[in-house]
Protein backbone atom coordinates (compact mmCIF):
# COMPACT_ATOMS: atom_id res chain seq x y z
CA UNK A 1 0.00 0.00 0.00
CA UNK A 2 1.27 3.47 -0.93
CA UNK A 3 1.45 6.19 1.68
CA UNK A 4 -0.23 9.40 0.58
CA UNK A 5 1.42 12.80 0.97
CA UNK A 6 -1.03 13.98 3.65
CA UNK A 7 -0.25 10.87 5.66
CA UNK A 8 3.49 11.60 5.46
CA UNK A 9 2.91 15.17 6.61
CA UNK A 10 0.89 14.00 9.60
CA UNK A 11 3.61 11.51 10.54
CA UNK A 12 6.35 14.14 10.30
CA UNK A 13 4.32 16.60 12.42
CA UNK A 14 3.71 13.95 15.08
CA UNK A 15 7.44 13.18 15.28
CA UNK A 16 8.33 16.89 15.59
CA UNK A 17 5.79 17.41 18.35
CA UNK A 18 7.08 14.39 20.23
CA UNK A 19 10.70 15.52 19.96
CA UNK A 20 9.95 19.04 21.28
CA UNK A 21 7.06 18.57 23.69
CA UNK A 22 8.40 15.57 25.63
CA UNK A 23 11.70 17.25 26.70
CA UNK A 24 9.85 20.47 27.53
CA UNK A 25 7.37 18.60 29.72
CA UNK A 26 10.19 16.80 31.55
CA UNK A 27 12.02 20.10 32.13
CA UNK A 28 8.87 21.78 33.46
CA UNK A 29 8.27 18.96 35.92
CA UNK A 30 11.82 19.19 37.23
CA UNK A 31 11.64 22.98 37.57
CA UNK A 32 8.13 23.37 38.97
CA UNK A 33 7.85 20.34 41.18
CA UNK A 34 5.86 18.04 38.97
CA UNK A 35 5.03 14.51 40.01
CA UNK A 36 7.99 12.19 40.41
CA UNK A 37 8.38 8.54 41.31
CA UNK A 38 11.52 9.28 43.36
CA UNK A 39 10.44 9.42 47.04
CA UNK A 40 13.35 11.76 47.85
CA UNK A 41 12.02 14.33 45.40
CA UNK A 42 8.63 14.36 47.11
CA UNK A 43 10.08 15.75 50.33
CA UNK A 44 9.30 19.35 51.24
CA UNK A 45 12.43 21.40 50.43
CA UNK A 46 11.49 24.09 52.98
CA UNK A 47 14.10 24.07 55.82
CA UNK A 48 12.81 23.46 59.33
CA UNK A 49 13.60 26.38 61.64
CA UNK A 50 13.91 25.41 65.29
CA UNK A 51 13.22 28.14 67.90
CA UNK A 52 16.17 29.28 70.00
CA UNK A 53 15.96 28.14 73.61
CA UNK A 54 17.19 30.32 76.48
CA UNK A 55 18.31 29.60 80.02
CA UNK A 56 17.45 32.08 82.77
CA UNK A 57 19.65 32.18 85.86
CA UNK A 58 20.21 34.56 88.74
CA UNK A 59 23.45 35.41 90.52
CA UNK A 60 24.26 37.71 93.41
CA UNK A 61 27.19 38.69 95.57
CA UNK A 62 28.96 41.51 97.43
CA UNK A 63 30.55 44.53 95.80
CA UNK A 64 33.18 46.97 96.99
CA UNK A 65 35.33 49.61 95.35
CA UNK A 66 36.32 53.25 95.06
CA UNK A 67 34.64 56.27 93.44
CA UNK A 68 36.52 59.38 92.34
CA UNK A 69 34.82 62.75 91.75
CA UNK A 70 37.19 64.76 89.51
CA UNK A 71 37.48 68.53 89.07
CA UNK A 72 35.71 71.33 90.89
CA UNK A 73 32.15 70.28 90.10
CA UNK A 74 29.06 70.91 92.20
CA UNK A 75 29.16 67.35 93.51
CA UNK A 76 32.82 67.76 94.50
CA UNK A 77 31.97 71.01 96.32
CA UNK A 78 29.13 69.35 98.23
CA UNK A 79 31.39 66.52 99.29
CA UNK A 80 34.00 69.02 100.48
CA UNK A 81 31.36 70.92 102.46
CA UNK A 82 30.49 67.63 104.16
CA UNK A 83 34.16 67.09 105.06
CA UNK A 84 34.83 64.42 102.44
CA UNK A 85 37.59 64.04 99.86
CA UNK A 86 37.06 63.30 96.14
CA UNK A 87 37.78 59.61 96.82
CA UNK A 88 34.95 57.60 98.37
CA UNK A 89 34.74 53.95 99.32
CA UNK A 90 31.81 51.90 98.03
CA UNK A 91 30.20 48.85 99.64
CA UNK A 92 27.07 47.05 98.56
CA UNK A 93 25.44 44.08 96.90
CA UNK A 94 24.93 42.97 93.34
CA UNK A 95 21.82 41.27 91.93
CA UNK A 96 21.94 39.95 88.39
CA UNK A 97 19.54 38.19 86.03
CA UNK A 98 21.07 36.36 83.07
CA UNK A 99 19.49 35.11 79.86
CA UNK A 100 21.78 32.74 77.93
CA UNK A 101 21.13 30.94 74.62
CA UNK A 102 21.09 27.17 75.21
CA UNK A 103 23.48 26.67 72.31
CA UNK A 104 26.01 29.12 73.73
CA UNK A 105 26.81 32.73 72.92
CA UNK A 106 26.56 36.12 74.64
CA UNK A 107 24.62 36.50 77.88
CA UNK A 108 22.03 39.25 78.19
CA UNK A 109 22.17 40.65 81.71
CA UNK A 110 20.14 42.99 83.90
CA UNK A 111 21.97 44.16 87.04
CA UNK A 112 20.77 45.99 90.13
CA UNK A 113 23.54 47.32 92.37
CA UNK A 114 22.76 49.21 95.61
CA UNK A 115 25.86 50.79 97.21
CA UNK A 116 26.76 52.92 100.22
CA UNK A 117 29.60 55.45 99.97
CA UNK A 118 31.58 57.56 102.43
CA UNK A 119 31.60 55.27 105.48
CA UNK A 120 35.28 56.10 106.11
CA UNK A 121 34.20 59.71 106.72
CA UNK A 122 31.39 58.66 109.04
CA UNK A 123 28.85 59.42 106.30
CA UNK A 124 26.10 57.43 104.62
CA UNK A 125 25.60 58.19 100.92
CA UNK A 126 23.37 55.54 99.32
CA UNK A 127 23.06 54.96 95.58
CA UNK A 128 21.46 52.42 93.29
CA UNK A 129 22.18 51.50 89.67
CA UNK A 130 20.10 49.58 87.14
CA UNK A 131 22.31 48.43 84.27
CA UNK A 132 21.37 46.47 81.15
CA UNK A 133 24.03 44.95 78.97
CA UNK A 134 25.71 41.94 77.43
CA UNK A 135 28.49 39.59 78.54
CA UNK A 136 30.49 37.74 75.89
CA UNK A 137 31.84 34.18 76.24
CA UNK A 138 35.35 35.63 76.48
CA UNK A 139 34.39 37.26 79.81
CA UNK A 140 34.20 40.88 78.63
CA UNK A 141 30.99 42.74 79.41
CA UNK A 142 29.37 46.09 78.69
CA UNK A 143 26.36 47.79 80.24
CA UNK A 144 24.50 51.06 80.51
CA UNK A 145 21.69 52.37 82.69
CA UNK A 146 20.41 54.96 85.18
CA UNK A 147 21.90 55.74 88.59
CA UNK A 148 20.35 57.49 91.59
CA UNK A 149 22.60 58.83 94.38
CA UNK A 150 22.19 60.94 97.52
CA UNK A 151 24.97 63.56 97.50
CA UNK A 152 24.13 65.34 100.75
CA UNK A 153 24.23 64.09 104.33
CA UNK A 154 22.28 66.85 106.06
CA UNK A 155 19.76 67.08 103.24
CA UNK A 156 18.84 63.51 102.31
CA UNK A 157 16.50 64.90 99.65
CA UNK A 158 19.52 66.07 97.62
CA UNK A 159 19.29 63.40 94.91
CA UNK A 160 21.36 63.21 91.77
CA UNK A 161 20.50 61.15 88.72
CA UNK A 162 23.25 60.01 86.36
CA UNK A 163 23.79 57.87 83.31
CA UNK A 164 26.15 54.99 84.05
CA UNK A 165 28.31 53.41 81.35
CA UNK A 166 30.35 50.41 82.48
CA UNK A 167 32.84 47.98 81.00
CA UNK A 168 34.35 45.02 82.78
CA UNK A 169 35.75 41.53 82.76
CA UNK A 170 34.56 38.47 84.68
CA UNK A 171 37.13 35.93 85.83
CA UNK A 172 35.72 32.44 86.42
CA UNK A 173 37.06 30.09 89.05
CA UNK A 174 35.39 26.85 90.19
CA UNK A 175 31.92 28.06 89.25
CA UNK A 176 32.37 31.46 90.92
CA UNK A 177 32.39 34.67 88.86
CA UNK A 178 34.91 37.35 89.89
CA UNK A 179 33.93 40.56 88.05
CA UNK A 180 35.98 43.75 87.79
CA UNK A 181 34.09 46.78 86.43
CA UNK A 182 35.04 50.31 85.49
CA UNK A 183 32.05 52.67 85.52
CA UNK A 184 31.65 56.27 84.38
CA UNK A 185 28.69 58.36 85.62
CA UNK A 186 27.72 61.57 83.80
CA UNK A 187 25.70 64.42 85.31
CA UNK A 188 25.57 68.20 84.63
CA UNK A 189 26.65 68.82 88.25
CA UNK A 190 29.68 66.56 87.99
CA UNK A 191 30.99 63.24 86.75
CA UNK A 192 32.18 60.22 88.72
CA UNK A 193 34.55 57.36 87.95
CA UNK A 194 34.29 54.10 89.90
CA UNK A 195 36.11 50.80 89.96
CA UNK A 196 34.11 47.98 91.53
CA UNK A 197 35.17 44.44 92.50
CA UNK A 198 33.35 41.48 93.96
CA UNK A 199 32.19 37.97 93.33
CA UNK A 200 28.93 36.34 92.27
CA UNK A 201 27.41 32.94 93.09
CA UNK A 202 24.48 31.41 91.24
CA UNK A 203 21.28 31.44 93.29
Amino acid sequence: MKTTKPGIRRLVCALVLFLFVAPATSWAQSQWGGASDDPDEKKDPTPVVHPVEFRKTGVSGPRFGVTYVPGNSEIAKRLKEEGMEPFLSQFGWHFERRVTPAGGGPEFVIETVPLVAGVEYGKFLPSITLAMGVRFPSGWEFGIGPNLMVTGVEDQDDLQTSLITAVGYSFRYAGVSLPVNLAFATNPDGNRVSIIFGYAIRR
